[in-house]
């Protein structure tokens, strides 16, 4: 149950709202017991013929008078402790996705954005159920059910304990089920972050299921984990199916107790037909807290689950974090330097990266090159700390980086990844994630140096172009330059660009290029191309194969070996020629 202490801070922080509407639903509670009063009153009154209109008159008022005060305490309950539950809901949402955010990339690549989706939607939904209508149904179960045996046994204590016969069943019913419920709820969340997985994944994907003819075992797919998420659901409805009918079973019996001893009661005079109206009035109040206590079982046990999924999302520390002692970084140089860098994705996996030495002085760029698989992504992702590395040691300006606040870190290096990723908004929404608060002569000096204003220009709402999922309207070429210009727009000593040109045709690319040059001197660069012609500028390039480093050097130098490079290089001009005619 340490799960509960997620929601505390906020009954905490609403603790006065929580009593003012605690205090009206009792109040609610205790109205609607007055109004059997009135109707024994009224019974007894005809019965003795001791009664007339003006007098019945006053207890209709008496009802409708209770009537008004119960809707005005009910507005009072629901807006204290419905809007507490919205509270609780909103913050738990924004620590769970706070959370999220500060986990390590490895998370997201062993964790599906379906299980995550659902803990921020299904899993709080079921939360703020359980600590809003929950609450609720808890006391009036409590004060309602006690109150109404209490005036029941006022009327009458002898009837009042054959009707209660029942409850022990109750009581032993619900410990029997919740434990149940508690199991299947947490397997029905589990299939519902299946389902909203592959929903999530297949719409995101339409276009290659289109283009492949695929629509027809997709379907099939999505109604196998649907009739899954059913199966799950069905397992539940058995339990809960079987309990609600158990609680009705229970109260009609307390009916039926009443009905007959009761009427015997009133035949013989032990007790007035308006007691007997009365008794059936409590009964049928006491009958809605012994229902709210199946409610609550299934509110809290669903509410429970959920919480213990949050719970244990939130329990996860960050596999990247600042180390004990890291220090605040403040004017950065820019000097790189690897050594005997080693990486594995994983204890017992086969290093990406083993035995790296790379010296990088400021204002200097380096060329990372090689065959698709060789480390070289890895070693981009590795210098802002988005992967730590298993062995060895990066330095900036001779400080270890594990040693630098990691905010302090990332916020020297404009960084462009391999795949550009755009949000579903606007062009300028998208360049200006890089530098909130750059101005719009920055902004167009950004989209020029990434060669892409000619492009914006030219569509009818310029910047202001709305992309859509993943910059869908826009050409890969494009979707590329928007990344470079957000990452342009950060005017930091540290830039790192994963393949910058690999989607733009020869004449952008070397204007881009051109711009990259520009830099040297003034930023420390590392770019990293499958196009050879993309660093044979650079300072030294380096030749990754398997993880190590085969090959360092100038362009002149490396051309010289006659080695990978020397040969790719040739071949990669003879392509250009030919894509030239």
């Amino acid at each position: 149950m340490k799960s509960i202490n997620l929601i505390k801070p906020y009954f905490f922080e609403k603790r006065f709202l929580i009593f003012f509407g605690l205090a009206c639903l009792i109040i609610v509670d205790f109205l609607q017991l007055f109004i059997p009063r009135i109707i024994k009153w009224a019974v007894d009154d005809i019965t003795a013929f001791k009664v007339d209109s003006i007098t019945l008159l006053y207890y209709a008022l008496y009802i409708v008078g209770i009537a008004i005060l119960i809707g005005l305490f009910r507005y009072g309950w629901r807006r204290c402790l419905i809007g507490t539950s919205r509270r609780v809901e909103e913050g738990l949402r924004n620590r769970l996705f706070a959370h999220i955010q500060t986990l390590s990339a490895s998370f997201f690549d062993k964790v599906k954005t379906g299980d995550i989706m659902a803990h921020a939607t299904n899993d709080i939904q079921h939360v703020r159920m359980a600590t809003g209508m929950g609450i609720v149904a808890l006391t009036d179960s409590i004060v309602l059910g006690s109150a109404a045996i209490g005036f029941m046994a006022y009327i009458n204590i002898k009837l009042t304990l054959f009707v209660l016969i029942p409850m022990p069943m109750i009581i032993l019913g619900a410990r029997f089920f919740s434990k149940k419920m508690h199991r299947l709820y947490q397997e029905v969340q589990g299939t519902f972050s299946d389902l909203t997985e592959v929903v999530r994944e297949r719409f995101a994907g339409i276009r290659i299921i289109k283009a492949y003819n695929r629509e027809k075992d997709e379907r099939a797919r999505l109604a196998k984990i649907s009739k899954d998420y059913i199966n799950s659901n069905l397992r539940l409805v058995r339990i809960t199916g079987s309990f609600f009918p158990m609680m009705l079973l229970f109260s009609n019996i307390s009916l039926a107790i009443v009905l007959y001893l009761g009427g015997r009661q009133t035949i013989d005079l032990t007790i007035t037909p308006g007691d007997f109206v009365a008794f059936i009035s409590y009964l049928g109040i006491l009958t809605w807290p012994m229902m709210a206590m199946g409610w609550v079982v299934n509110l809290l046990q669903r509410g429970r689950a959920s919480l213990d999924r949050i719970d244990k999302i939130l329990q996860r520390r960050p596999e990247i974090d600042d180390f004990s002692g890291a220090e605040h970084l403040e004017l950065v140089q820019g000097n790189i330097v690897f050594e005997n860098v080693t990486f594995s994705y994983g204890h017992d996996k086969e290093p990406v990266l083993a035995g790296i030495d790379i010296k990088l002085d400021k204002g200097k760029v380096l060329g990372i090159v090689g065959a698709p698989g060789s480390g070289k992504t890895t070693f981009a992702n590795l210098i802002p700390r988005l992967f730590d590395i298993t062995g060895g040691r990066i330095t900036l300006d001779e400080k270890d980086i594990r040693k630098i606040l990691l905010k302090d870190l990332r916020a020297q290096i404009s960084f462009m990844p391999q795949e550009p990723f755009l949000f579903a908004g606007t062009i300028r929404e998208n360049i200006l994630l890089g530098n909130k608060e750059a101005d719009e002569k920055e902004l167009v000096k950004a989209v020029k140096e990434a060669s892409l204003y000619s492009t914006i220009k030219s569509f009818p709402d310029g910047f202001e172009t709305i992309i859509g999922e993943k910059g869908v309207i826009l050409s890969g070429g494009q979707k590329q330059r928007i990344a470079l210009a957000r990452a342009l727009l950060r005017d930091n000593p540290i830039l790192i660009l994963d393949d910058p040109v690999s989607q733009v045709d020869m004449e952008t690319g070397s204007a881009i290029i051109n711009t990259i040059k520009s830099f040297a001197g003034v930023k420390t660069i590392i770019i990293i191309s499958h196009r050879l012609s993309a660093v044979q500028f650079a300072d030294q390039i380096v030749v990754l194969d398997s993880g190590r480093i085969i090959e360092s050097g100038t362009h002149e130098q490396l051309m010289k070996n006659d080695r990978y490079y020397a040969k790719t290089f040739r071949l990669q001009e003879i392509e250009e020629e030919l894509d030239a005619y």
